[in-house]
């Protein structure tokens, strides 16, 4: 089974159908509810609710889900029903595998309860429609997305310890398709800590500023207080969702103080000091963070927010 625990909890749906092709006769019967086992279309319908609710039970590498919502609807042509399955749920993975099944086996009960009165009933197809949520379904920039990385640590900036954070950080950038414009590595000192950040928010090729370290409640930890003098406006949302999902992972979370803002058009985002903490916090605010960045630059909504009204 695939590790999914680094993801985040999202909106997930998918719309799947299977097409039942019958005798005209055949599909009248199961749409008036005349067959000889009764109600087909009741039965069907309650037959693929479970489905989708036993997926993880049937499919070996599909993960239990927290259904929330599933409908199974019959659509009547000449000669055929149309089976559609809608699933819905907020989770770390899709659902287009708990609506295929639910399609797949509500067609099987149609199939079921009218194959002793024709024999050419057949399944024609099984497919899925539609599906939307998580990364894959976030647009990608449209623009070239630069990022300086600026690690946070004394012992590091004087030589005494490697630098894993920062590394981590612009690797997960990149993975995400930033490009990593300069890294730098400064002391706990709120003034060297301001001179690098105002260094970077000042150049017209870096649209956005990641720090790894210094969020902590140590006597060395100020960066939180030195980049608030820095920004403009802050972004609360975006480190009450890095300290949400580091909660779920380890209690810890709870002493994180990372903070993001806007500093003119640059967007600052600060996160803990740890490699795995860091990475964490990054994970749990991207992509979805580059669309911020856009914004700050003027870039507008464009199809994120037509896809949240139904207009993609």
């Amino acid at each position: 089974m695939r590790d999914v625990s680094h993801k985040v909890d999202t909106l997930r749906t998918a719309t799947a159908a299977a097409t039942l092709r019958a005798s005209p006769a055949t599909v009248e019967m199961i749409r008036t509810g005349n067959l000889p086992k009764g109600d087909a279309l009741t039965v069907a319908k309650v037959a693929g609710i479970q489905a989708a609710k036993s997926t993880a039970a049937l499919i070996p590498y599909c993960h239990p889900i927290p259904i929330d919502f599933v409908e199974v609807r019959f659509d009547f042509e000449d000669g055929a029903v149309e089976v559609v399955a809608t699933v819905k749920a907020i989770y770390r993975t899709g659902v287009e595998m708990e609506a295929l099944t639910a399609a797949s086996i509500a067609a099987l009960t149609l199939y079921d309860m009218t194959k002793m009165i024709d024999e050419e009933v057949v399944i024609e197809s099984v497919r899925l429609v539609e599906k939307r949520g998580g990364k894959s379904d976030f647009p990608a920039p449209t623009v070239q997305i630069s990022a300086a990385v600026v690690t946070v640590s004394d012992s590091a900036s004087a030589g005494e310890r490697e630098d894993l954070s920062g590394p981590t950080v612009a690797s997960v950038l990149v993975e995400h398709g930033v490009e990593i414009a300069e890294t730098a590595v400064v002391s706990d000192d709120p003034a060297e800590i301001q001179s690098a950040v105002r260094g970077f928010v000042s150049r017209s090729d870096v649209s956005l500023v990641v720090l790894t370290g210094g969020t902590g409640v140590g006597p060395r930890d100020r960066t939180p207080e030195a980049i608030g003098e820095i920004l403009d406006r802050e972004l609360p949302g975006v480190a009450e969702r890095i300290r949400s999902y580091g909660q779920d992972r380890t209690p810890f979370a709870m002493l994180s103080r990372s903070v993001c803002g806007v500093a003119g058009d640059t967007l600052v985002l600060c996160l803990p000091g740890s490699p795995k903490a860091a990475e964490e916090g990054l994970r749990a605010v991207m992509p979805h963070l580059l669309h911020a960045v856009e914004i700050v630059r003027g870039a507008g909504h464009g199809p994120v927010a037509a896809r949240e009204e139904g207009g993609e």
